[in-house]
C-alpha cells in the first residue's frame, strides 16, 4: 500500500495509518513539533510521522546502494565548466556601516544591537 491509499483510507475513516507499524515514534514527531513550534492536531501528527517515516525509508533504501566505484566530487560543475570559470576568489572588502547604523539604534551595545526578547518559551 502506497502512502497515497493510506491516506485515501484515512480520509474515508479507516485507521490505515495506525495499522502500519512506522519506524517513527509519536514522541519524535511531538518533538519535533514543538521544536518547530507547530500545534498539530492528532489526523496531522499521523500523517507527518507517516510522511517521515517513508522519508526515511527512501534514505535507508539509498544507503544500500553500492557507492565503492563513485569517485567523490568537490563541486557539481557540467562538462563544459571549470572551476575557475565558476568559483572566484574570496576577498575582503571592508565594510564600515555598523557604526553609522549603531547611530541610530535605538540601544545600541556596540558592536551589537540590543532587542526586546521576541520568543519565550
Amino acid at each position: 500500500m502506497c502512502f497515497a491509499d493510506m491516506l485515501e483510507f484515512s480520509h474515508r475513516g479507516t485507521p490505515a495509518l495506525q495499522e502500519i507499524a512506522l519506524k517513527i515514534s509519536r514522541e519524535d514527531v511531538l518533538r519535533v513539533a514543538e521544536l518547530a513550534y507547530l500545534d498539530l492536531r492528532e489526523a496531522e501528527l499521523q500523517t507527518y510521522r507517516a510522511q517521515i517515516d517513508e522519508i526515511l525509508e527512501y534514505i535507508g533504501k539509498l544507503n544500500e546502494l553500492d557507492t565503492a566505484n563513485v569517485e567523490p566530487m568537490a563541486q557539481v560543475l557540467s562538462d563544459d565548466q571549470t572551476a575557475d570559470a565558476t568559483l572566484r576568489e574570496d576577498l575582503i572588502v571592508p565594510c564600515a556601516v555598523a557604526e553609522d547604523v549603531l547611530k541610530h539604534a535605538p540601544d545600541p551595545e556596540p558592536p551589537y544591537f540590543r532587542v526586546p526578547k521576541v520568543i519565550e518559551r
